[in-house]
Order: C-alpha cells, then sequence, then structure tokens
C-alpha cells in the first residue's frame, strides 16, 4: 500500500512539472538582461505562431525600442515586466508576424484606389452598368477612369468601343483591365489620344491595338499602348497619386501587412520619388517599403541598371528604399501576349511575345549581379519562366558571380514545365505568385491546351521541390479590387484552389497543386522578408527582430478552410507600436 502511494505521488509530480511552461536555456540568458532592461510592451496569453523553425510557437512575447527582446512563456515574460512596460493579454489568440505583400504596386495603386473599380468576375453587362452609375455620380469628371475588366470575358476580339458609347458618349471613358496589361476606351477617348487607322502599333504583336477587319482600332489597347494612353490623358498628378498612396497602405495595414515590396510604378514612375516623400512627410508611410525601378521595353534595358544604383543611393529612409531591378518579359494569358512554348487555342502560330530576347535578357542578369542588384523578373508563360532560368544559370555558372548577393524572383509563374520546377530549386531562385489567380480560370481556360491548364500554378511542386515561395496581391492588378490585397483571403483560395466560401465550386487543376497553410504563410512572412533581402530584420518572432506583428480572432489552423477568407484582423503593430485596431 505504501509502496502504492509513493507511485501515485510520483505520478502526480510527474504530471504537475508536466504542465508547466517549459523554460528553455534561452530563457534563462533572457534573464539576465531582463534584469537591467526592461519592456516597453508585452504581449502574452495568445497562440503565438513564429514562423522560427527553432521555436515555431510561444505565448508570449516582449518588446524593447521597437524590437523583440524575448519570445516565450507567459512566466518568462514577467522578467521584463517595468514600471512603464504596457500589457497587453492576447486571450488566446493567434498573434503571426506582420504580413508582407511581396509583389504589389502601392504607389500606382494610389493613382487607382480612388476610381472606379470593376467587378472582375461580373462579366460584361455589369460593367457596363457599374460605368453607367459611375459617370451619373460624377457628373463634374472630365474623364471616366477606372480599372477590372477582364478582357478575355469579350471572347477573341476583346472589348470595343461601340460597346462604351452605348452607355458614355459624351465624355472620354478610359477602363484599364484587372492586370494592367490591356486598356478599353470609348470613342472620345480614342479621338483625344489621335488612334486611328494610321496609327501604327509600337510593337506588334505586343503592344498594339487591336483592330477590325478593315484596320481601325477598335478601342481595345494593349501592353505598352495600355499605360501609354493614361500619361496622354493626363490622369494622375503628384498630390492625387501621395493621396491615394496613403489609402492604399491604410488598407494594408488593415489586413495586416506591415511591408510591401513595390514591383514598380509603371505609368507613375516619374512621380515614384516625390509621391513616396510627401507620404512620408504626411506621417503616411506607415508600411516598410522595398522598390524597384521597372524595364518594360527593350529599349529601356540600355542605362537600367545606372538608374536602379542612382535610386538606390539616394532613396534610402527608415521605411523605404528603391533598390531593386524589376524586370517585365512577356504579358498575359488573356491578352494571348504570355510567352508560351505552344500556339494559343484559335490563333495558329501566335506562341505569345517576350518583352526581352535571350541575349538580351542574359546581359541584363549578369549585369545586375555584378553590381549586387537584386532581380525581379514578371514572367507569367512557360517560355518567359524558361528563358528567365536560363538567364540565372548562366550566372551561377560563372565564377566572376560568386561573390554577388543578388537574389532573383521570377514573379506570377502562370504556367510552368516539369523541368523548370526543379531548377527553381537548384538556381536559388524565388518563385513569387498571387495565391487568389489559382481559383478556377473559366475564360482563361479556353486560350490554351489542357495539358497547360493543369500546370497552372505549380504550387505544392515547388514546394516539394524545396523551392522558396512569397507570395502577394499584384493590387491593383489582383482583379478582385482592395479585397485582392488580403493575404487571408489569398491564403484561403492558395490551400483550397477554389473561390472563397464555396466547397462546392470548381476546384483548379490540378489539386495536387494545393498548398497547406503553413507554407502560406511562411510565404506570406519569412519567405517574404527573404525576397527582400530582409530576413534578419522581419518575417519571423524571433529576438532582435522588428516587432512587426498581425493579431487574428482565429487560429488558422484550426478554422474551417472555406472561412479562413472571414477570419478577422485584430490588430496590426509595426515596431512595437498600434497602426491599426479593428
Amino acid at each position: 500500500m505504501k509502496l502504492l502511494r509513493n507511485i501515485m505521488m510520483l505520478l502526480t509530480m510527474v504530471s504537475l512539472f508536466a504542465c508547466q511552461p517549459a523554460v528553455d536555456k534561452a530563457e534563462k540568458v533572457d534573464a539576465d538582461k531582463a534584469a537591467v532592461v526592461k519592456a516597453d510592451l508585452i504581449l502574452s496569453h495568445g497562440k503565438i505562431y513564429t514562423v522560427d523553425a527553432e521555436k515555431p510557437w510561444a505565448e508570449a512575447v516582449a518588446v524593447k525600442d521597437g524590437e523583440i527582446v524575448y519570445v516565450g512563456t507567459n512566466q518568462g515574460a514577467q522578467q521584463w515586466v517595468g514600471e512603464n512596460t504596457a500589457e497587453q493579454n492576447l486571450q488566446g489568440k493567434m498573434l503571426l508576424p506582420g504580413f508582407i505583400d511581396s509583389h504589389a504596386h502601392p504607389v500606382m495603386g494610389g493613382a487607382y484606389v480612388r476610381s472606379l473599380s470593376l467587378d472582375t468576375f461580373a462579366g460584361p453587362k455589369r460593367w457596363t452598368e457599374q460605368i453607367a452609375e459611375y459617370a451619373d455620380k460624377n457628373p463634374d469628371a472630365k474623364i471616366l477612369f477606372g480599372y477590372g475588366f477582364l478582357a478575355s470575358a469579350f471572347g477573341a476580339e476583346g472589348p470595343t468601343s461601340k460597346m462604351l458609347d452605348a452607355v458614355v458618349a459624351d465624355r472620354p471613358v478610359y477602363l484599364l483591365d484587372e492586370g494592367f496589361h490591356g486598356a478599353w476606351a470609348n470613342s472620345k477617348a480614342m479621338e483625344l489620344l489621335g488612334i486611328n487607322k494610321e496609327t501604327p502599333d509600337p510593337e506588334p504583336g505586343f503592344s498594339y491595338y487591336k483592330r477590325d477587319e478593315n484596320g481601325v482600332p477598335t478601342g481595345y489597347l494593349l501592353e505598352g499602348t495600355a499605360t501609354a494612353g493614361i500619361e496622354k490623358l493626363d490622369i494622375i498628378t503628384a498630390d492625387s497619386v501621395a493621396l491615394g498612396t496613403g489609402d492604399v497602405i491604410n488598407i494594408m495595414n488593415s489586413y495586416g501587412i506591415t511591408a510591401v515590396f513595390d514591383a514598380g510604378a509603371l505609368d507613375v514612375d516619374s512621380l515614384q520619388m516625390k509621391v513616396l516623400e510627401k507620404v512620408s512627410e504626411q506621417g503616411k508611410m506607415t508600411i516598410r517599403m522595398v522598390g524597384s525601378h521597372m524595364v518594360s521595353e527593350g529599349s529601356q534595358a540600355q542605362g537600367a541598371i545606372e538608374i536602379v544604383e542612382h535610386k538606390r543611393a539616394t532613396s534610402k529612409n527608415d521605411m523605404y528604399h528603391i533598390s531593386m531591378l524589376k524586370i517585365m518579359n512577356d504579358g498575359t494569358i488573356e491578352g494571348k501576349t504570355a510567352g508560351m512554348f505552344e500556339d494559343y487555342q484559335g490563333e495558329p502560330g501566335n506562341k505569345g511575345e517576350l518583352v526581352f530576347s535571350q541575349q538580351q535578357m542574359n546581359a541584363l542578369i549578369a549585369e545586375a549581379s555584378s553590381k549586387n542588384i537584386d532581380v525581379h523578373i514578371h514572367a507569367l508563360g512557360e517560355r518567359a519562366i524558361s528563358e528567365t532560368l536560363n538567364s540565372v544559370a548562366l550566372v551561377r555558372a560563372d565564377a566572376t558571380h560568386n561573390n554577388s548577393s543578388s537574389r532573383f524572383t521570377i514573379c506570377h509563374i502562370q504556367v510552368m514545365t516539369d523541368e523548370d520546377v526543379s531548377r527553381f530549386a537548384e538556381l536559388d531562385v524565388v518563385a513569387q505568385s498571387t495565391p487568389l489567380w489559382t481559383s478556377f480560370d473559366t475564360f482563361g481556360q479556353a486560350f490554351v491546351s489542357d495539358d497547360q491548364f493543369n500546370r497552372y500554378f505549380r504550387f505544392n511542386s515547388l514546394k516539394e521541390a524545396g523551392v522558396r515561395m512569397s507570395f502577394g496581391s499584384d493590387f491593383p492588378a489582383s482583379g478582385a479590387g482592395t479585397l485582392g490585397m488580403s493575404p487571408l483571403f489569398n491564403i484561403e483560395i492558395g490551400h483550397t484552389r477554389q473561390n472563397p466560401g464555396e466547397p462546392n465550386a470548381p476546384v483548379q487543376p490540378n489539386i495536387n497543386e494545393r498548398l497547406d497553410v503553413a507554407s502560406l504563410i511562411k510565404g506570406y512572412t519569412l519567405d517574404g522578408a527573404y525576397q527582400l533581402h530582409m530576413e534578419d530584420e522581419i518575417g519571423s518572432i524571433k529576438v532582435g527582430k522588428k516587432a512587426d506583428f498581425v493579431l487574428l480572432n482565429e487560429n488558422l489552423f484550426e478554422v474551417d478552410k472555406y472561412q479562413i477568407h472571414q477570419v478577422e484582423v485584430l490588430q496590426t503593430i509595426l515596431g512595437g507600436k498600434t497602426i491599426y485596431q479593428r
């Protein structure tokens, strides 16, 4: 009997010990520092997913001077409490590193966020209704400007001026598509732009005007002709873009985003620095931003590296730095301008176009590498992706580049070959994309072969190959308006490959490319930080990093997968300061 009591007492002691929060060696070392330094902020009693492989989960985190000084247990965090320490009980909610949007256009988006935003998946009938409603609400607007239509919804010929003229004929109407690779103009806008039968195409087959059987432009403008129209119509000013950029940053903060890669200012490139300065002066730069200089035409390659070097040297700010080269190397599936190995369905001989030849891309990548410049390349089609990887392979094989710090990212990656999946890993290239695009592509399916359609957005294959993946919105070209900026909205779609909240919706092939939630989170945090060359500062909750966090009302690993898009961001913290509170 005595032996039994001793055994029971021993089991009780073991049980009690097991219930105590673990105190590891790091916490004992932290205790010495905590005896001298006290935290400004302690967040405790939470489900803290750190995205740190060494310590993936924690209960509490302490912050001093905008940096993380402690990650561990509730008990351990109490060592950091001082007279002026603010304490917040997370009440079991999920805390994550601040989300990183690894591909957006916040400055360019500032030019559009207050314009007409069409419901991308509504269709032509609803779009004309929205345009009419917008015209009625803005009777004094000299130009009706907006974005968001899906060109593939109009079939092979695309949208026409006549469709818009039937709605608004007395004022110019100029709309960009959801990917910002095409424009839809009414007759009044075409007249102001001076576009007629005699107007030459800048780059036939890529940057051109869609024409009818008589050679007359129909009102559908593709690639460079689309963005050129915005400048010619004088739609945008530095003040209006700065105002809109502040709006974009606020929306991003409300979605838990604390850092962003600006993948090019495009048509407002000349205003880029002025806008960032204005936003910063107004105290609205509540996001860490890495920017880029973009080249989108072959003629822009000459001198591009010198421009990046100049911007890198002159744009450094506590919250933003323009330091990357962005290369636009092809177009889109819906515009039939993405570089493919096969002809587009119904268009014999059209495999899409590449902006740069293999030789030009080789030279750009090599020159950037020699200057330690990170490069972000738009390659959506399989041929564009393959040729871009060829260029990186040459640099990797060249011993003169062994000490280069350059990192390479290929973005969008819509259609990819089997061989190139493994090459991403072999060449240490980051694969970047927008998860919301992985829902079923009803219209685009008609433009590609069944085999190509089955090779859309190969996220899980890339993961299995050991490739770093980063995710972003591509706002304002996401196709979902400002909602497209939401990482939670994107995470659900990347996980299901279906429309959000619709278990019975069709699944985008290949169903095996559905990606797990942990990998999607990592793509929005640590791997995004790697792409930005900031993984030592942000991207995980770890001692020594910036105190950038997002607090959610649900645990993403426990909520139903079709409810992830409805999880709420309760609080966003940047450098230990709350920048958004629900």
